[in-house]
């Protein structure tokens, strides 16, 4: 088949080369000529994983109806804040229930829509959507280090296509009903990540790195099942496993943005040495509205929030955290 990749970030690259491992042509669709160029030439994409040779069954072009034209399927890789912009540009483009797997991990800012939601939106019927998310450092997927990941979607075909067209002996696949639960997790445990950190940057250990994976974890269920969708999701791939990954990895680029912000560093300075988005930053806010919207306490979430966007001293903020009342474990 042939697939449309949108986004030629690390996860964009690994995920094309994995389809491309598995007998697909991938068109991949990037916003820089030099990448393209550069993918086309030297099966190399100078930006990320640049240490990986890509097969050459994946041809790049910065041209969204290049990259979809007689394309089966459309992987969409970009940064959350971008989604509803793309969604946008595919208007016209794909029809008649063309199906799209959703890979990027956020929650729009201001409105709180989750990925899924804002294609519907934009797309109506236009497309059959799913999300896929899990414990995959594209840095390991891309070199084929055994991994596995989940694709959610409330039709069930369209769950099994994406199984279909990703799974591989390294790469196991699963399939979900919760498109909610997979997407909110998705997005909540790069706000944790931060948080550890944060937590290793100022000097703490691993007890309190375990503690707030766990309250974390806490966190999320509640407003996954606030938000109608399944609390055993969150104890899965694109919840406990995703968490524990981008939580202790030193692929982690939400755990070093953490680091950064105990050492001072900006979400600008961050993003300027590393040319990638902590989607943790904006998922905090975003996550903010939510909790609002479903009156869900998410102290960490906010703590984060407070760091990131007003200045707030960590420090005294965890020892607010460490005096909040005590309660059941479960409750």
């Amino acid at each position: 088949m042939k697939i449309a990749v949108i986004g030629a970030g690390s996860w964009g690259t690994a995920l094309s080369s994995v389809l491309a491992a598995n007998g697909h042509n991938v068109s991949l669709w990037a916003r820089k000529p030099q990448v393209v160029s550069s993918i086309n030439k030297d099966h190399v994409n100078p930006r990320y994983l640049s240490d990986s040779v890509l097969p050459a069954s994946i041809v790049a072009t910065t041209s969204y109806r290049d990259a979809l034209r007689n394309a089966q399927a459309a992987v969409v890789v970009t940064p959350s804040k971008l989604l509803r912009g793309v969604a946008q540009a595919l208007d016209g483009v794909v029809e008649g229930g063309f199906p799209v797997v959703i890979c990027s991990k956020g929650v729009e800012e201001g409105s709180g829509l989750l990925p899924a939601r804002i294609f519907h939106d934009e797309l109506g019927d236009a497309c059959s959507v799913a999300v896929l998310s899990g414990p995959n450092h594209a840095e390991e997927v891309v070199k084929g280090t055994p991994s596995a990941t989940v694709v959610a979607s409330e039709d069930a075909q369209t769950a099994a296509l994406f199984q279909t067209l990703f799974a591989n002996d390294a790469f196991r696949v699963y399939t979900s009903d919760d498109v909610t639960g997979v997407e909110l997790c998705a997005a909540f445990k790069n706000v944790i990540a931060i948080a550890v950190g944060l937590s290793y940057g100022l000097g703490y250990g691993d007890n309190t790195a375990a503690m707030l994976m766990t309250r974390g974890l806490a966190e999320m269920s509640r407003l996954v099942e606030s938000c109608g969708g399944q609390a055993l999701t969150c104890l899965g791939l694109a919840g406990a496993g995703d968490l524990m990954v981008t939580c202790m990895s030193r692929h982690s680029r939400n755990r070093r943005f953490g680091e950064m912000l105990a050492r001072g560093g900006s979400l600008q300075a961050f993003g300027d040495e590393t040319h990638m988005v902590a989607e943790g930053a904006y998922a905090c806010q975003s996550l903010g509205v939510l909790s609002a919207a479903f009156g869900v306490e998410l102290p960490i979430t906010d703590v984060i929030r407070s760091v990131v966007w007003d200045g707030a001293d960590p420090r005294l903020l965890a020892q607010e955290l460490s005096a909040r009342p005590l309660k059941p474990e479960f409750w």
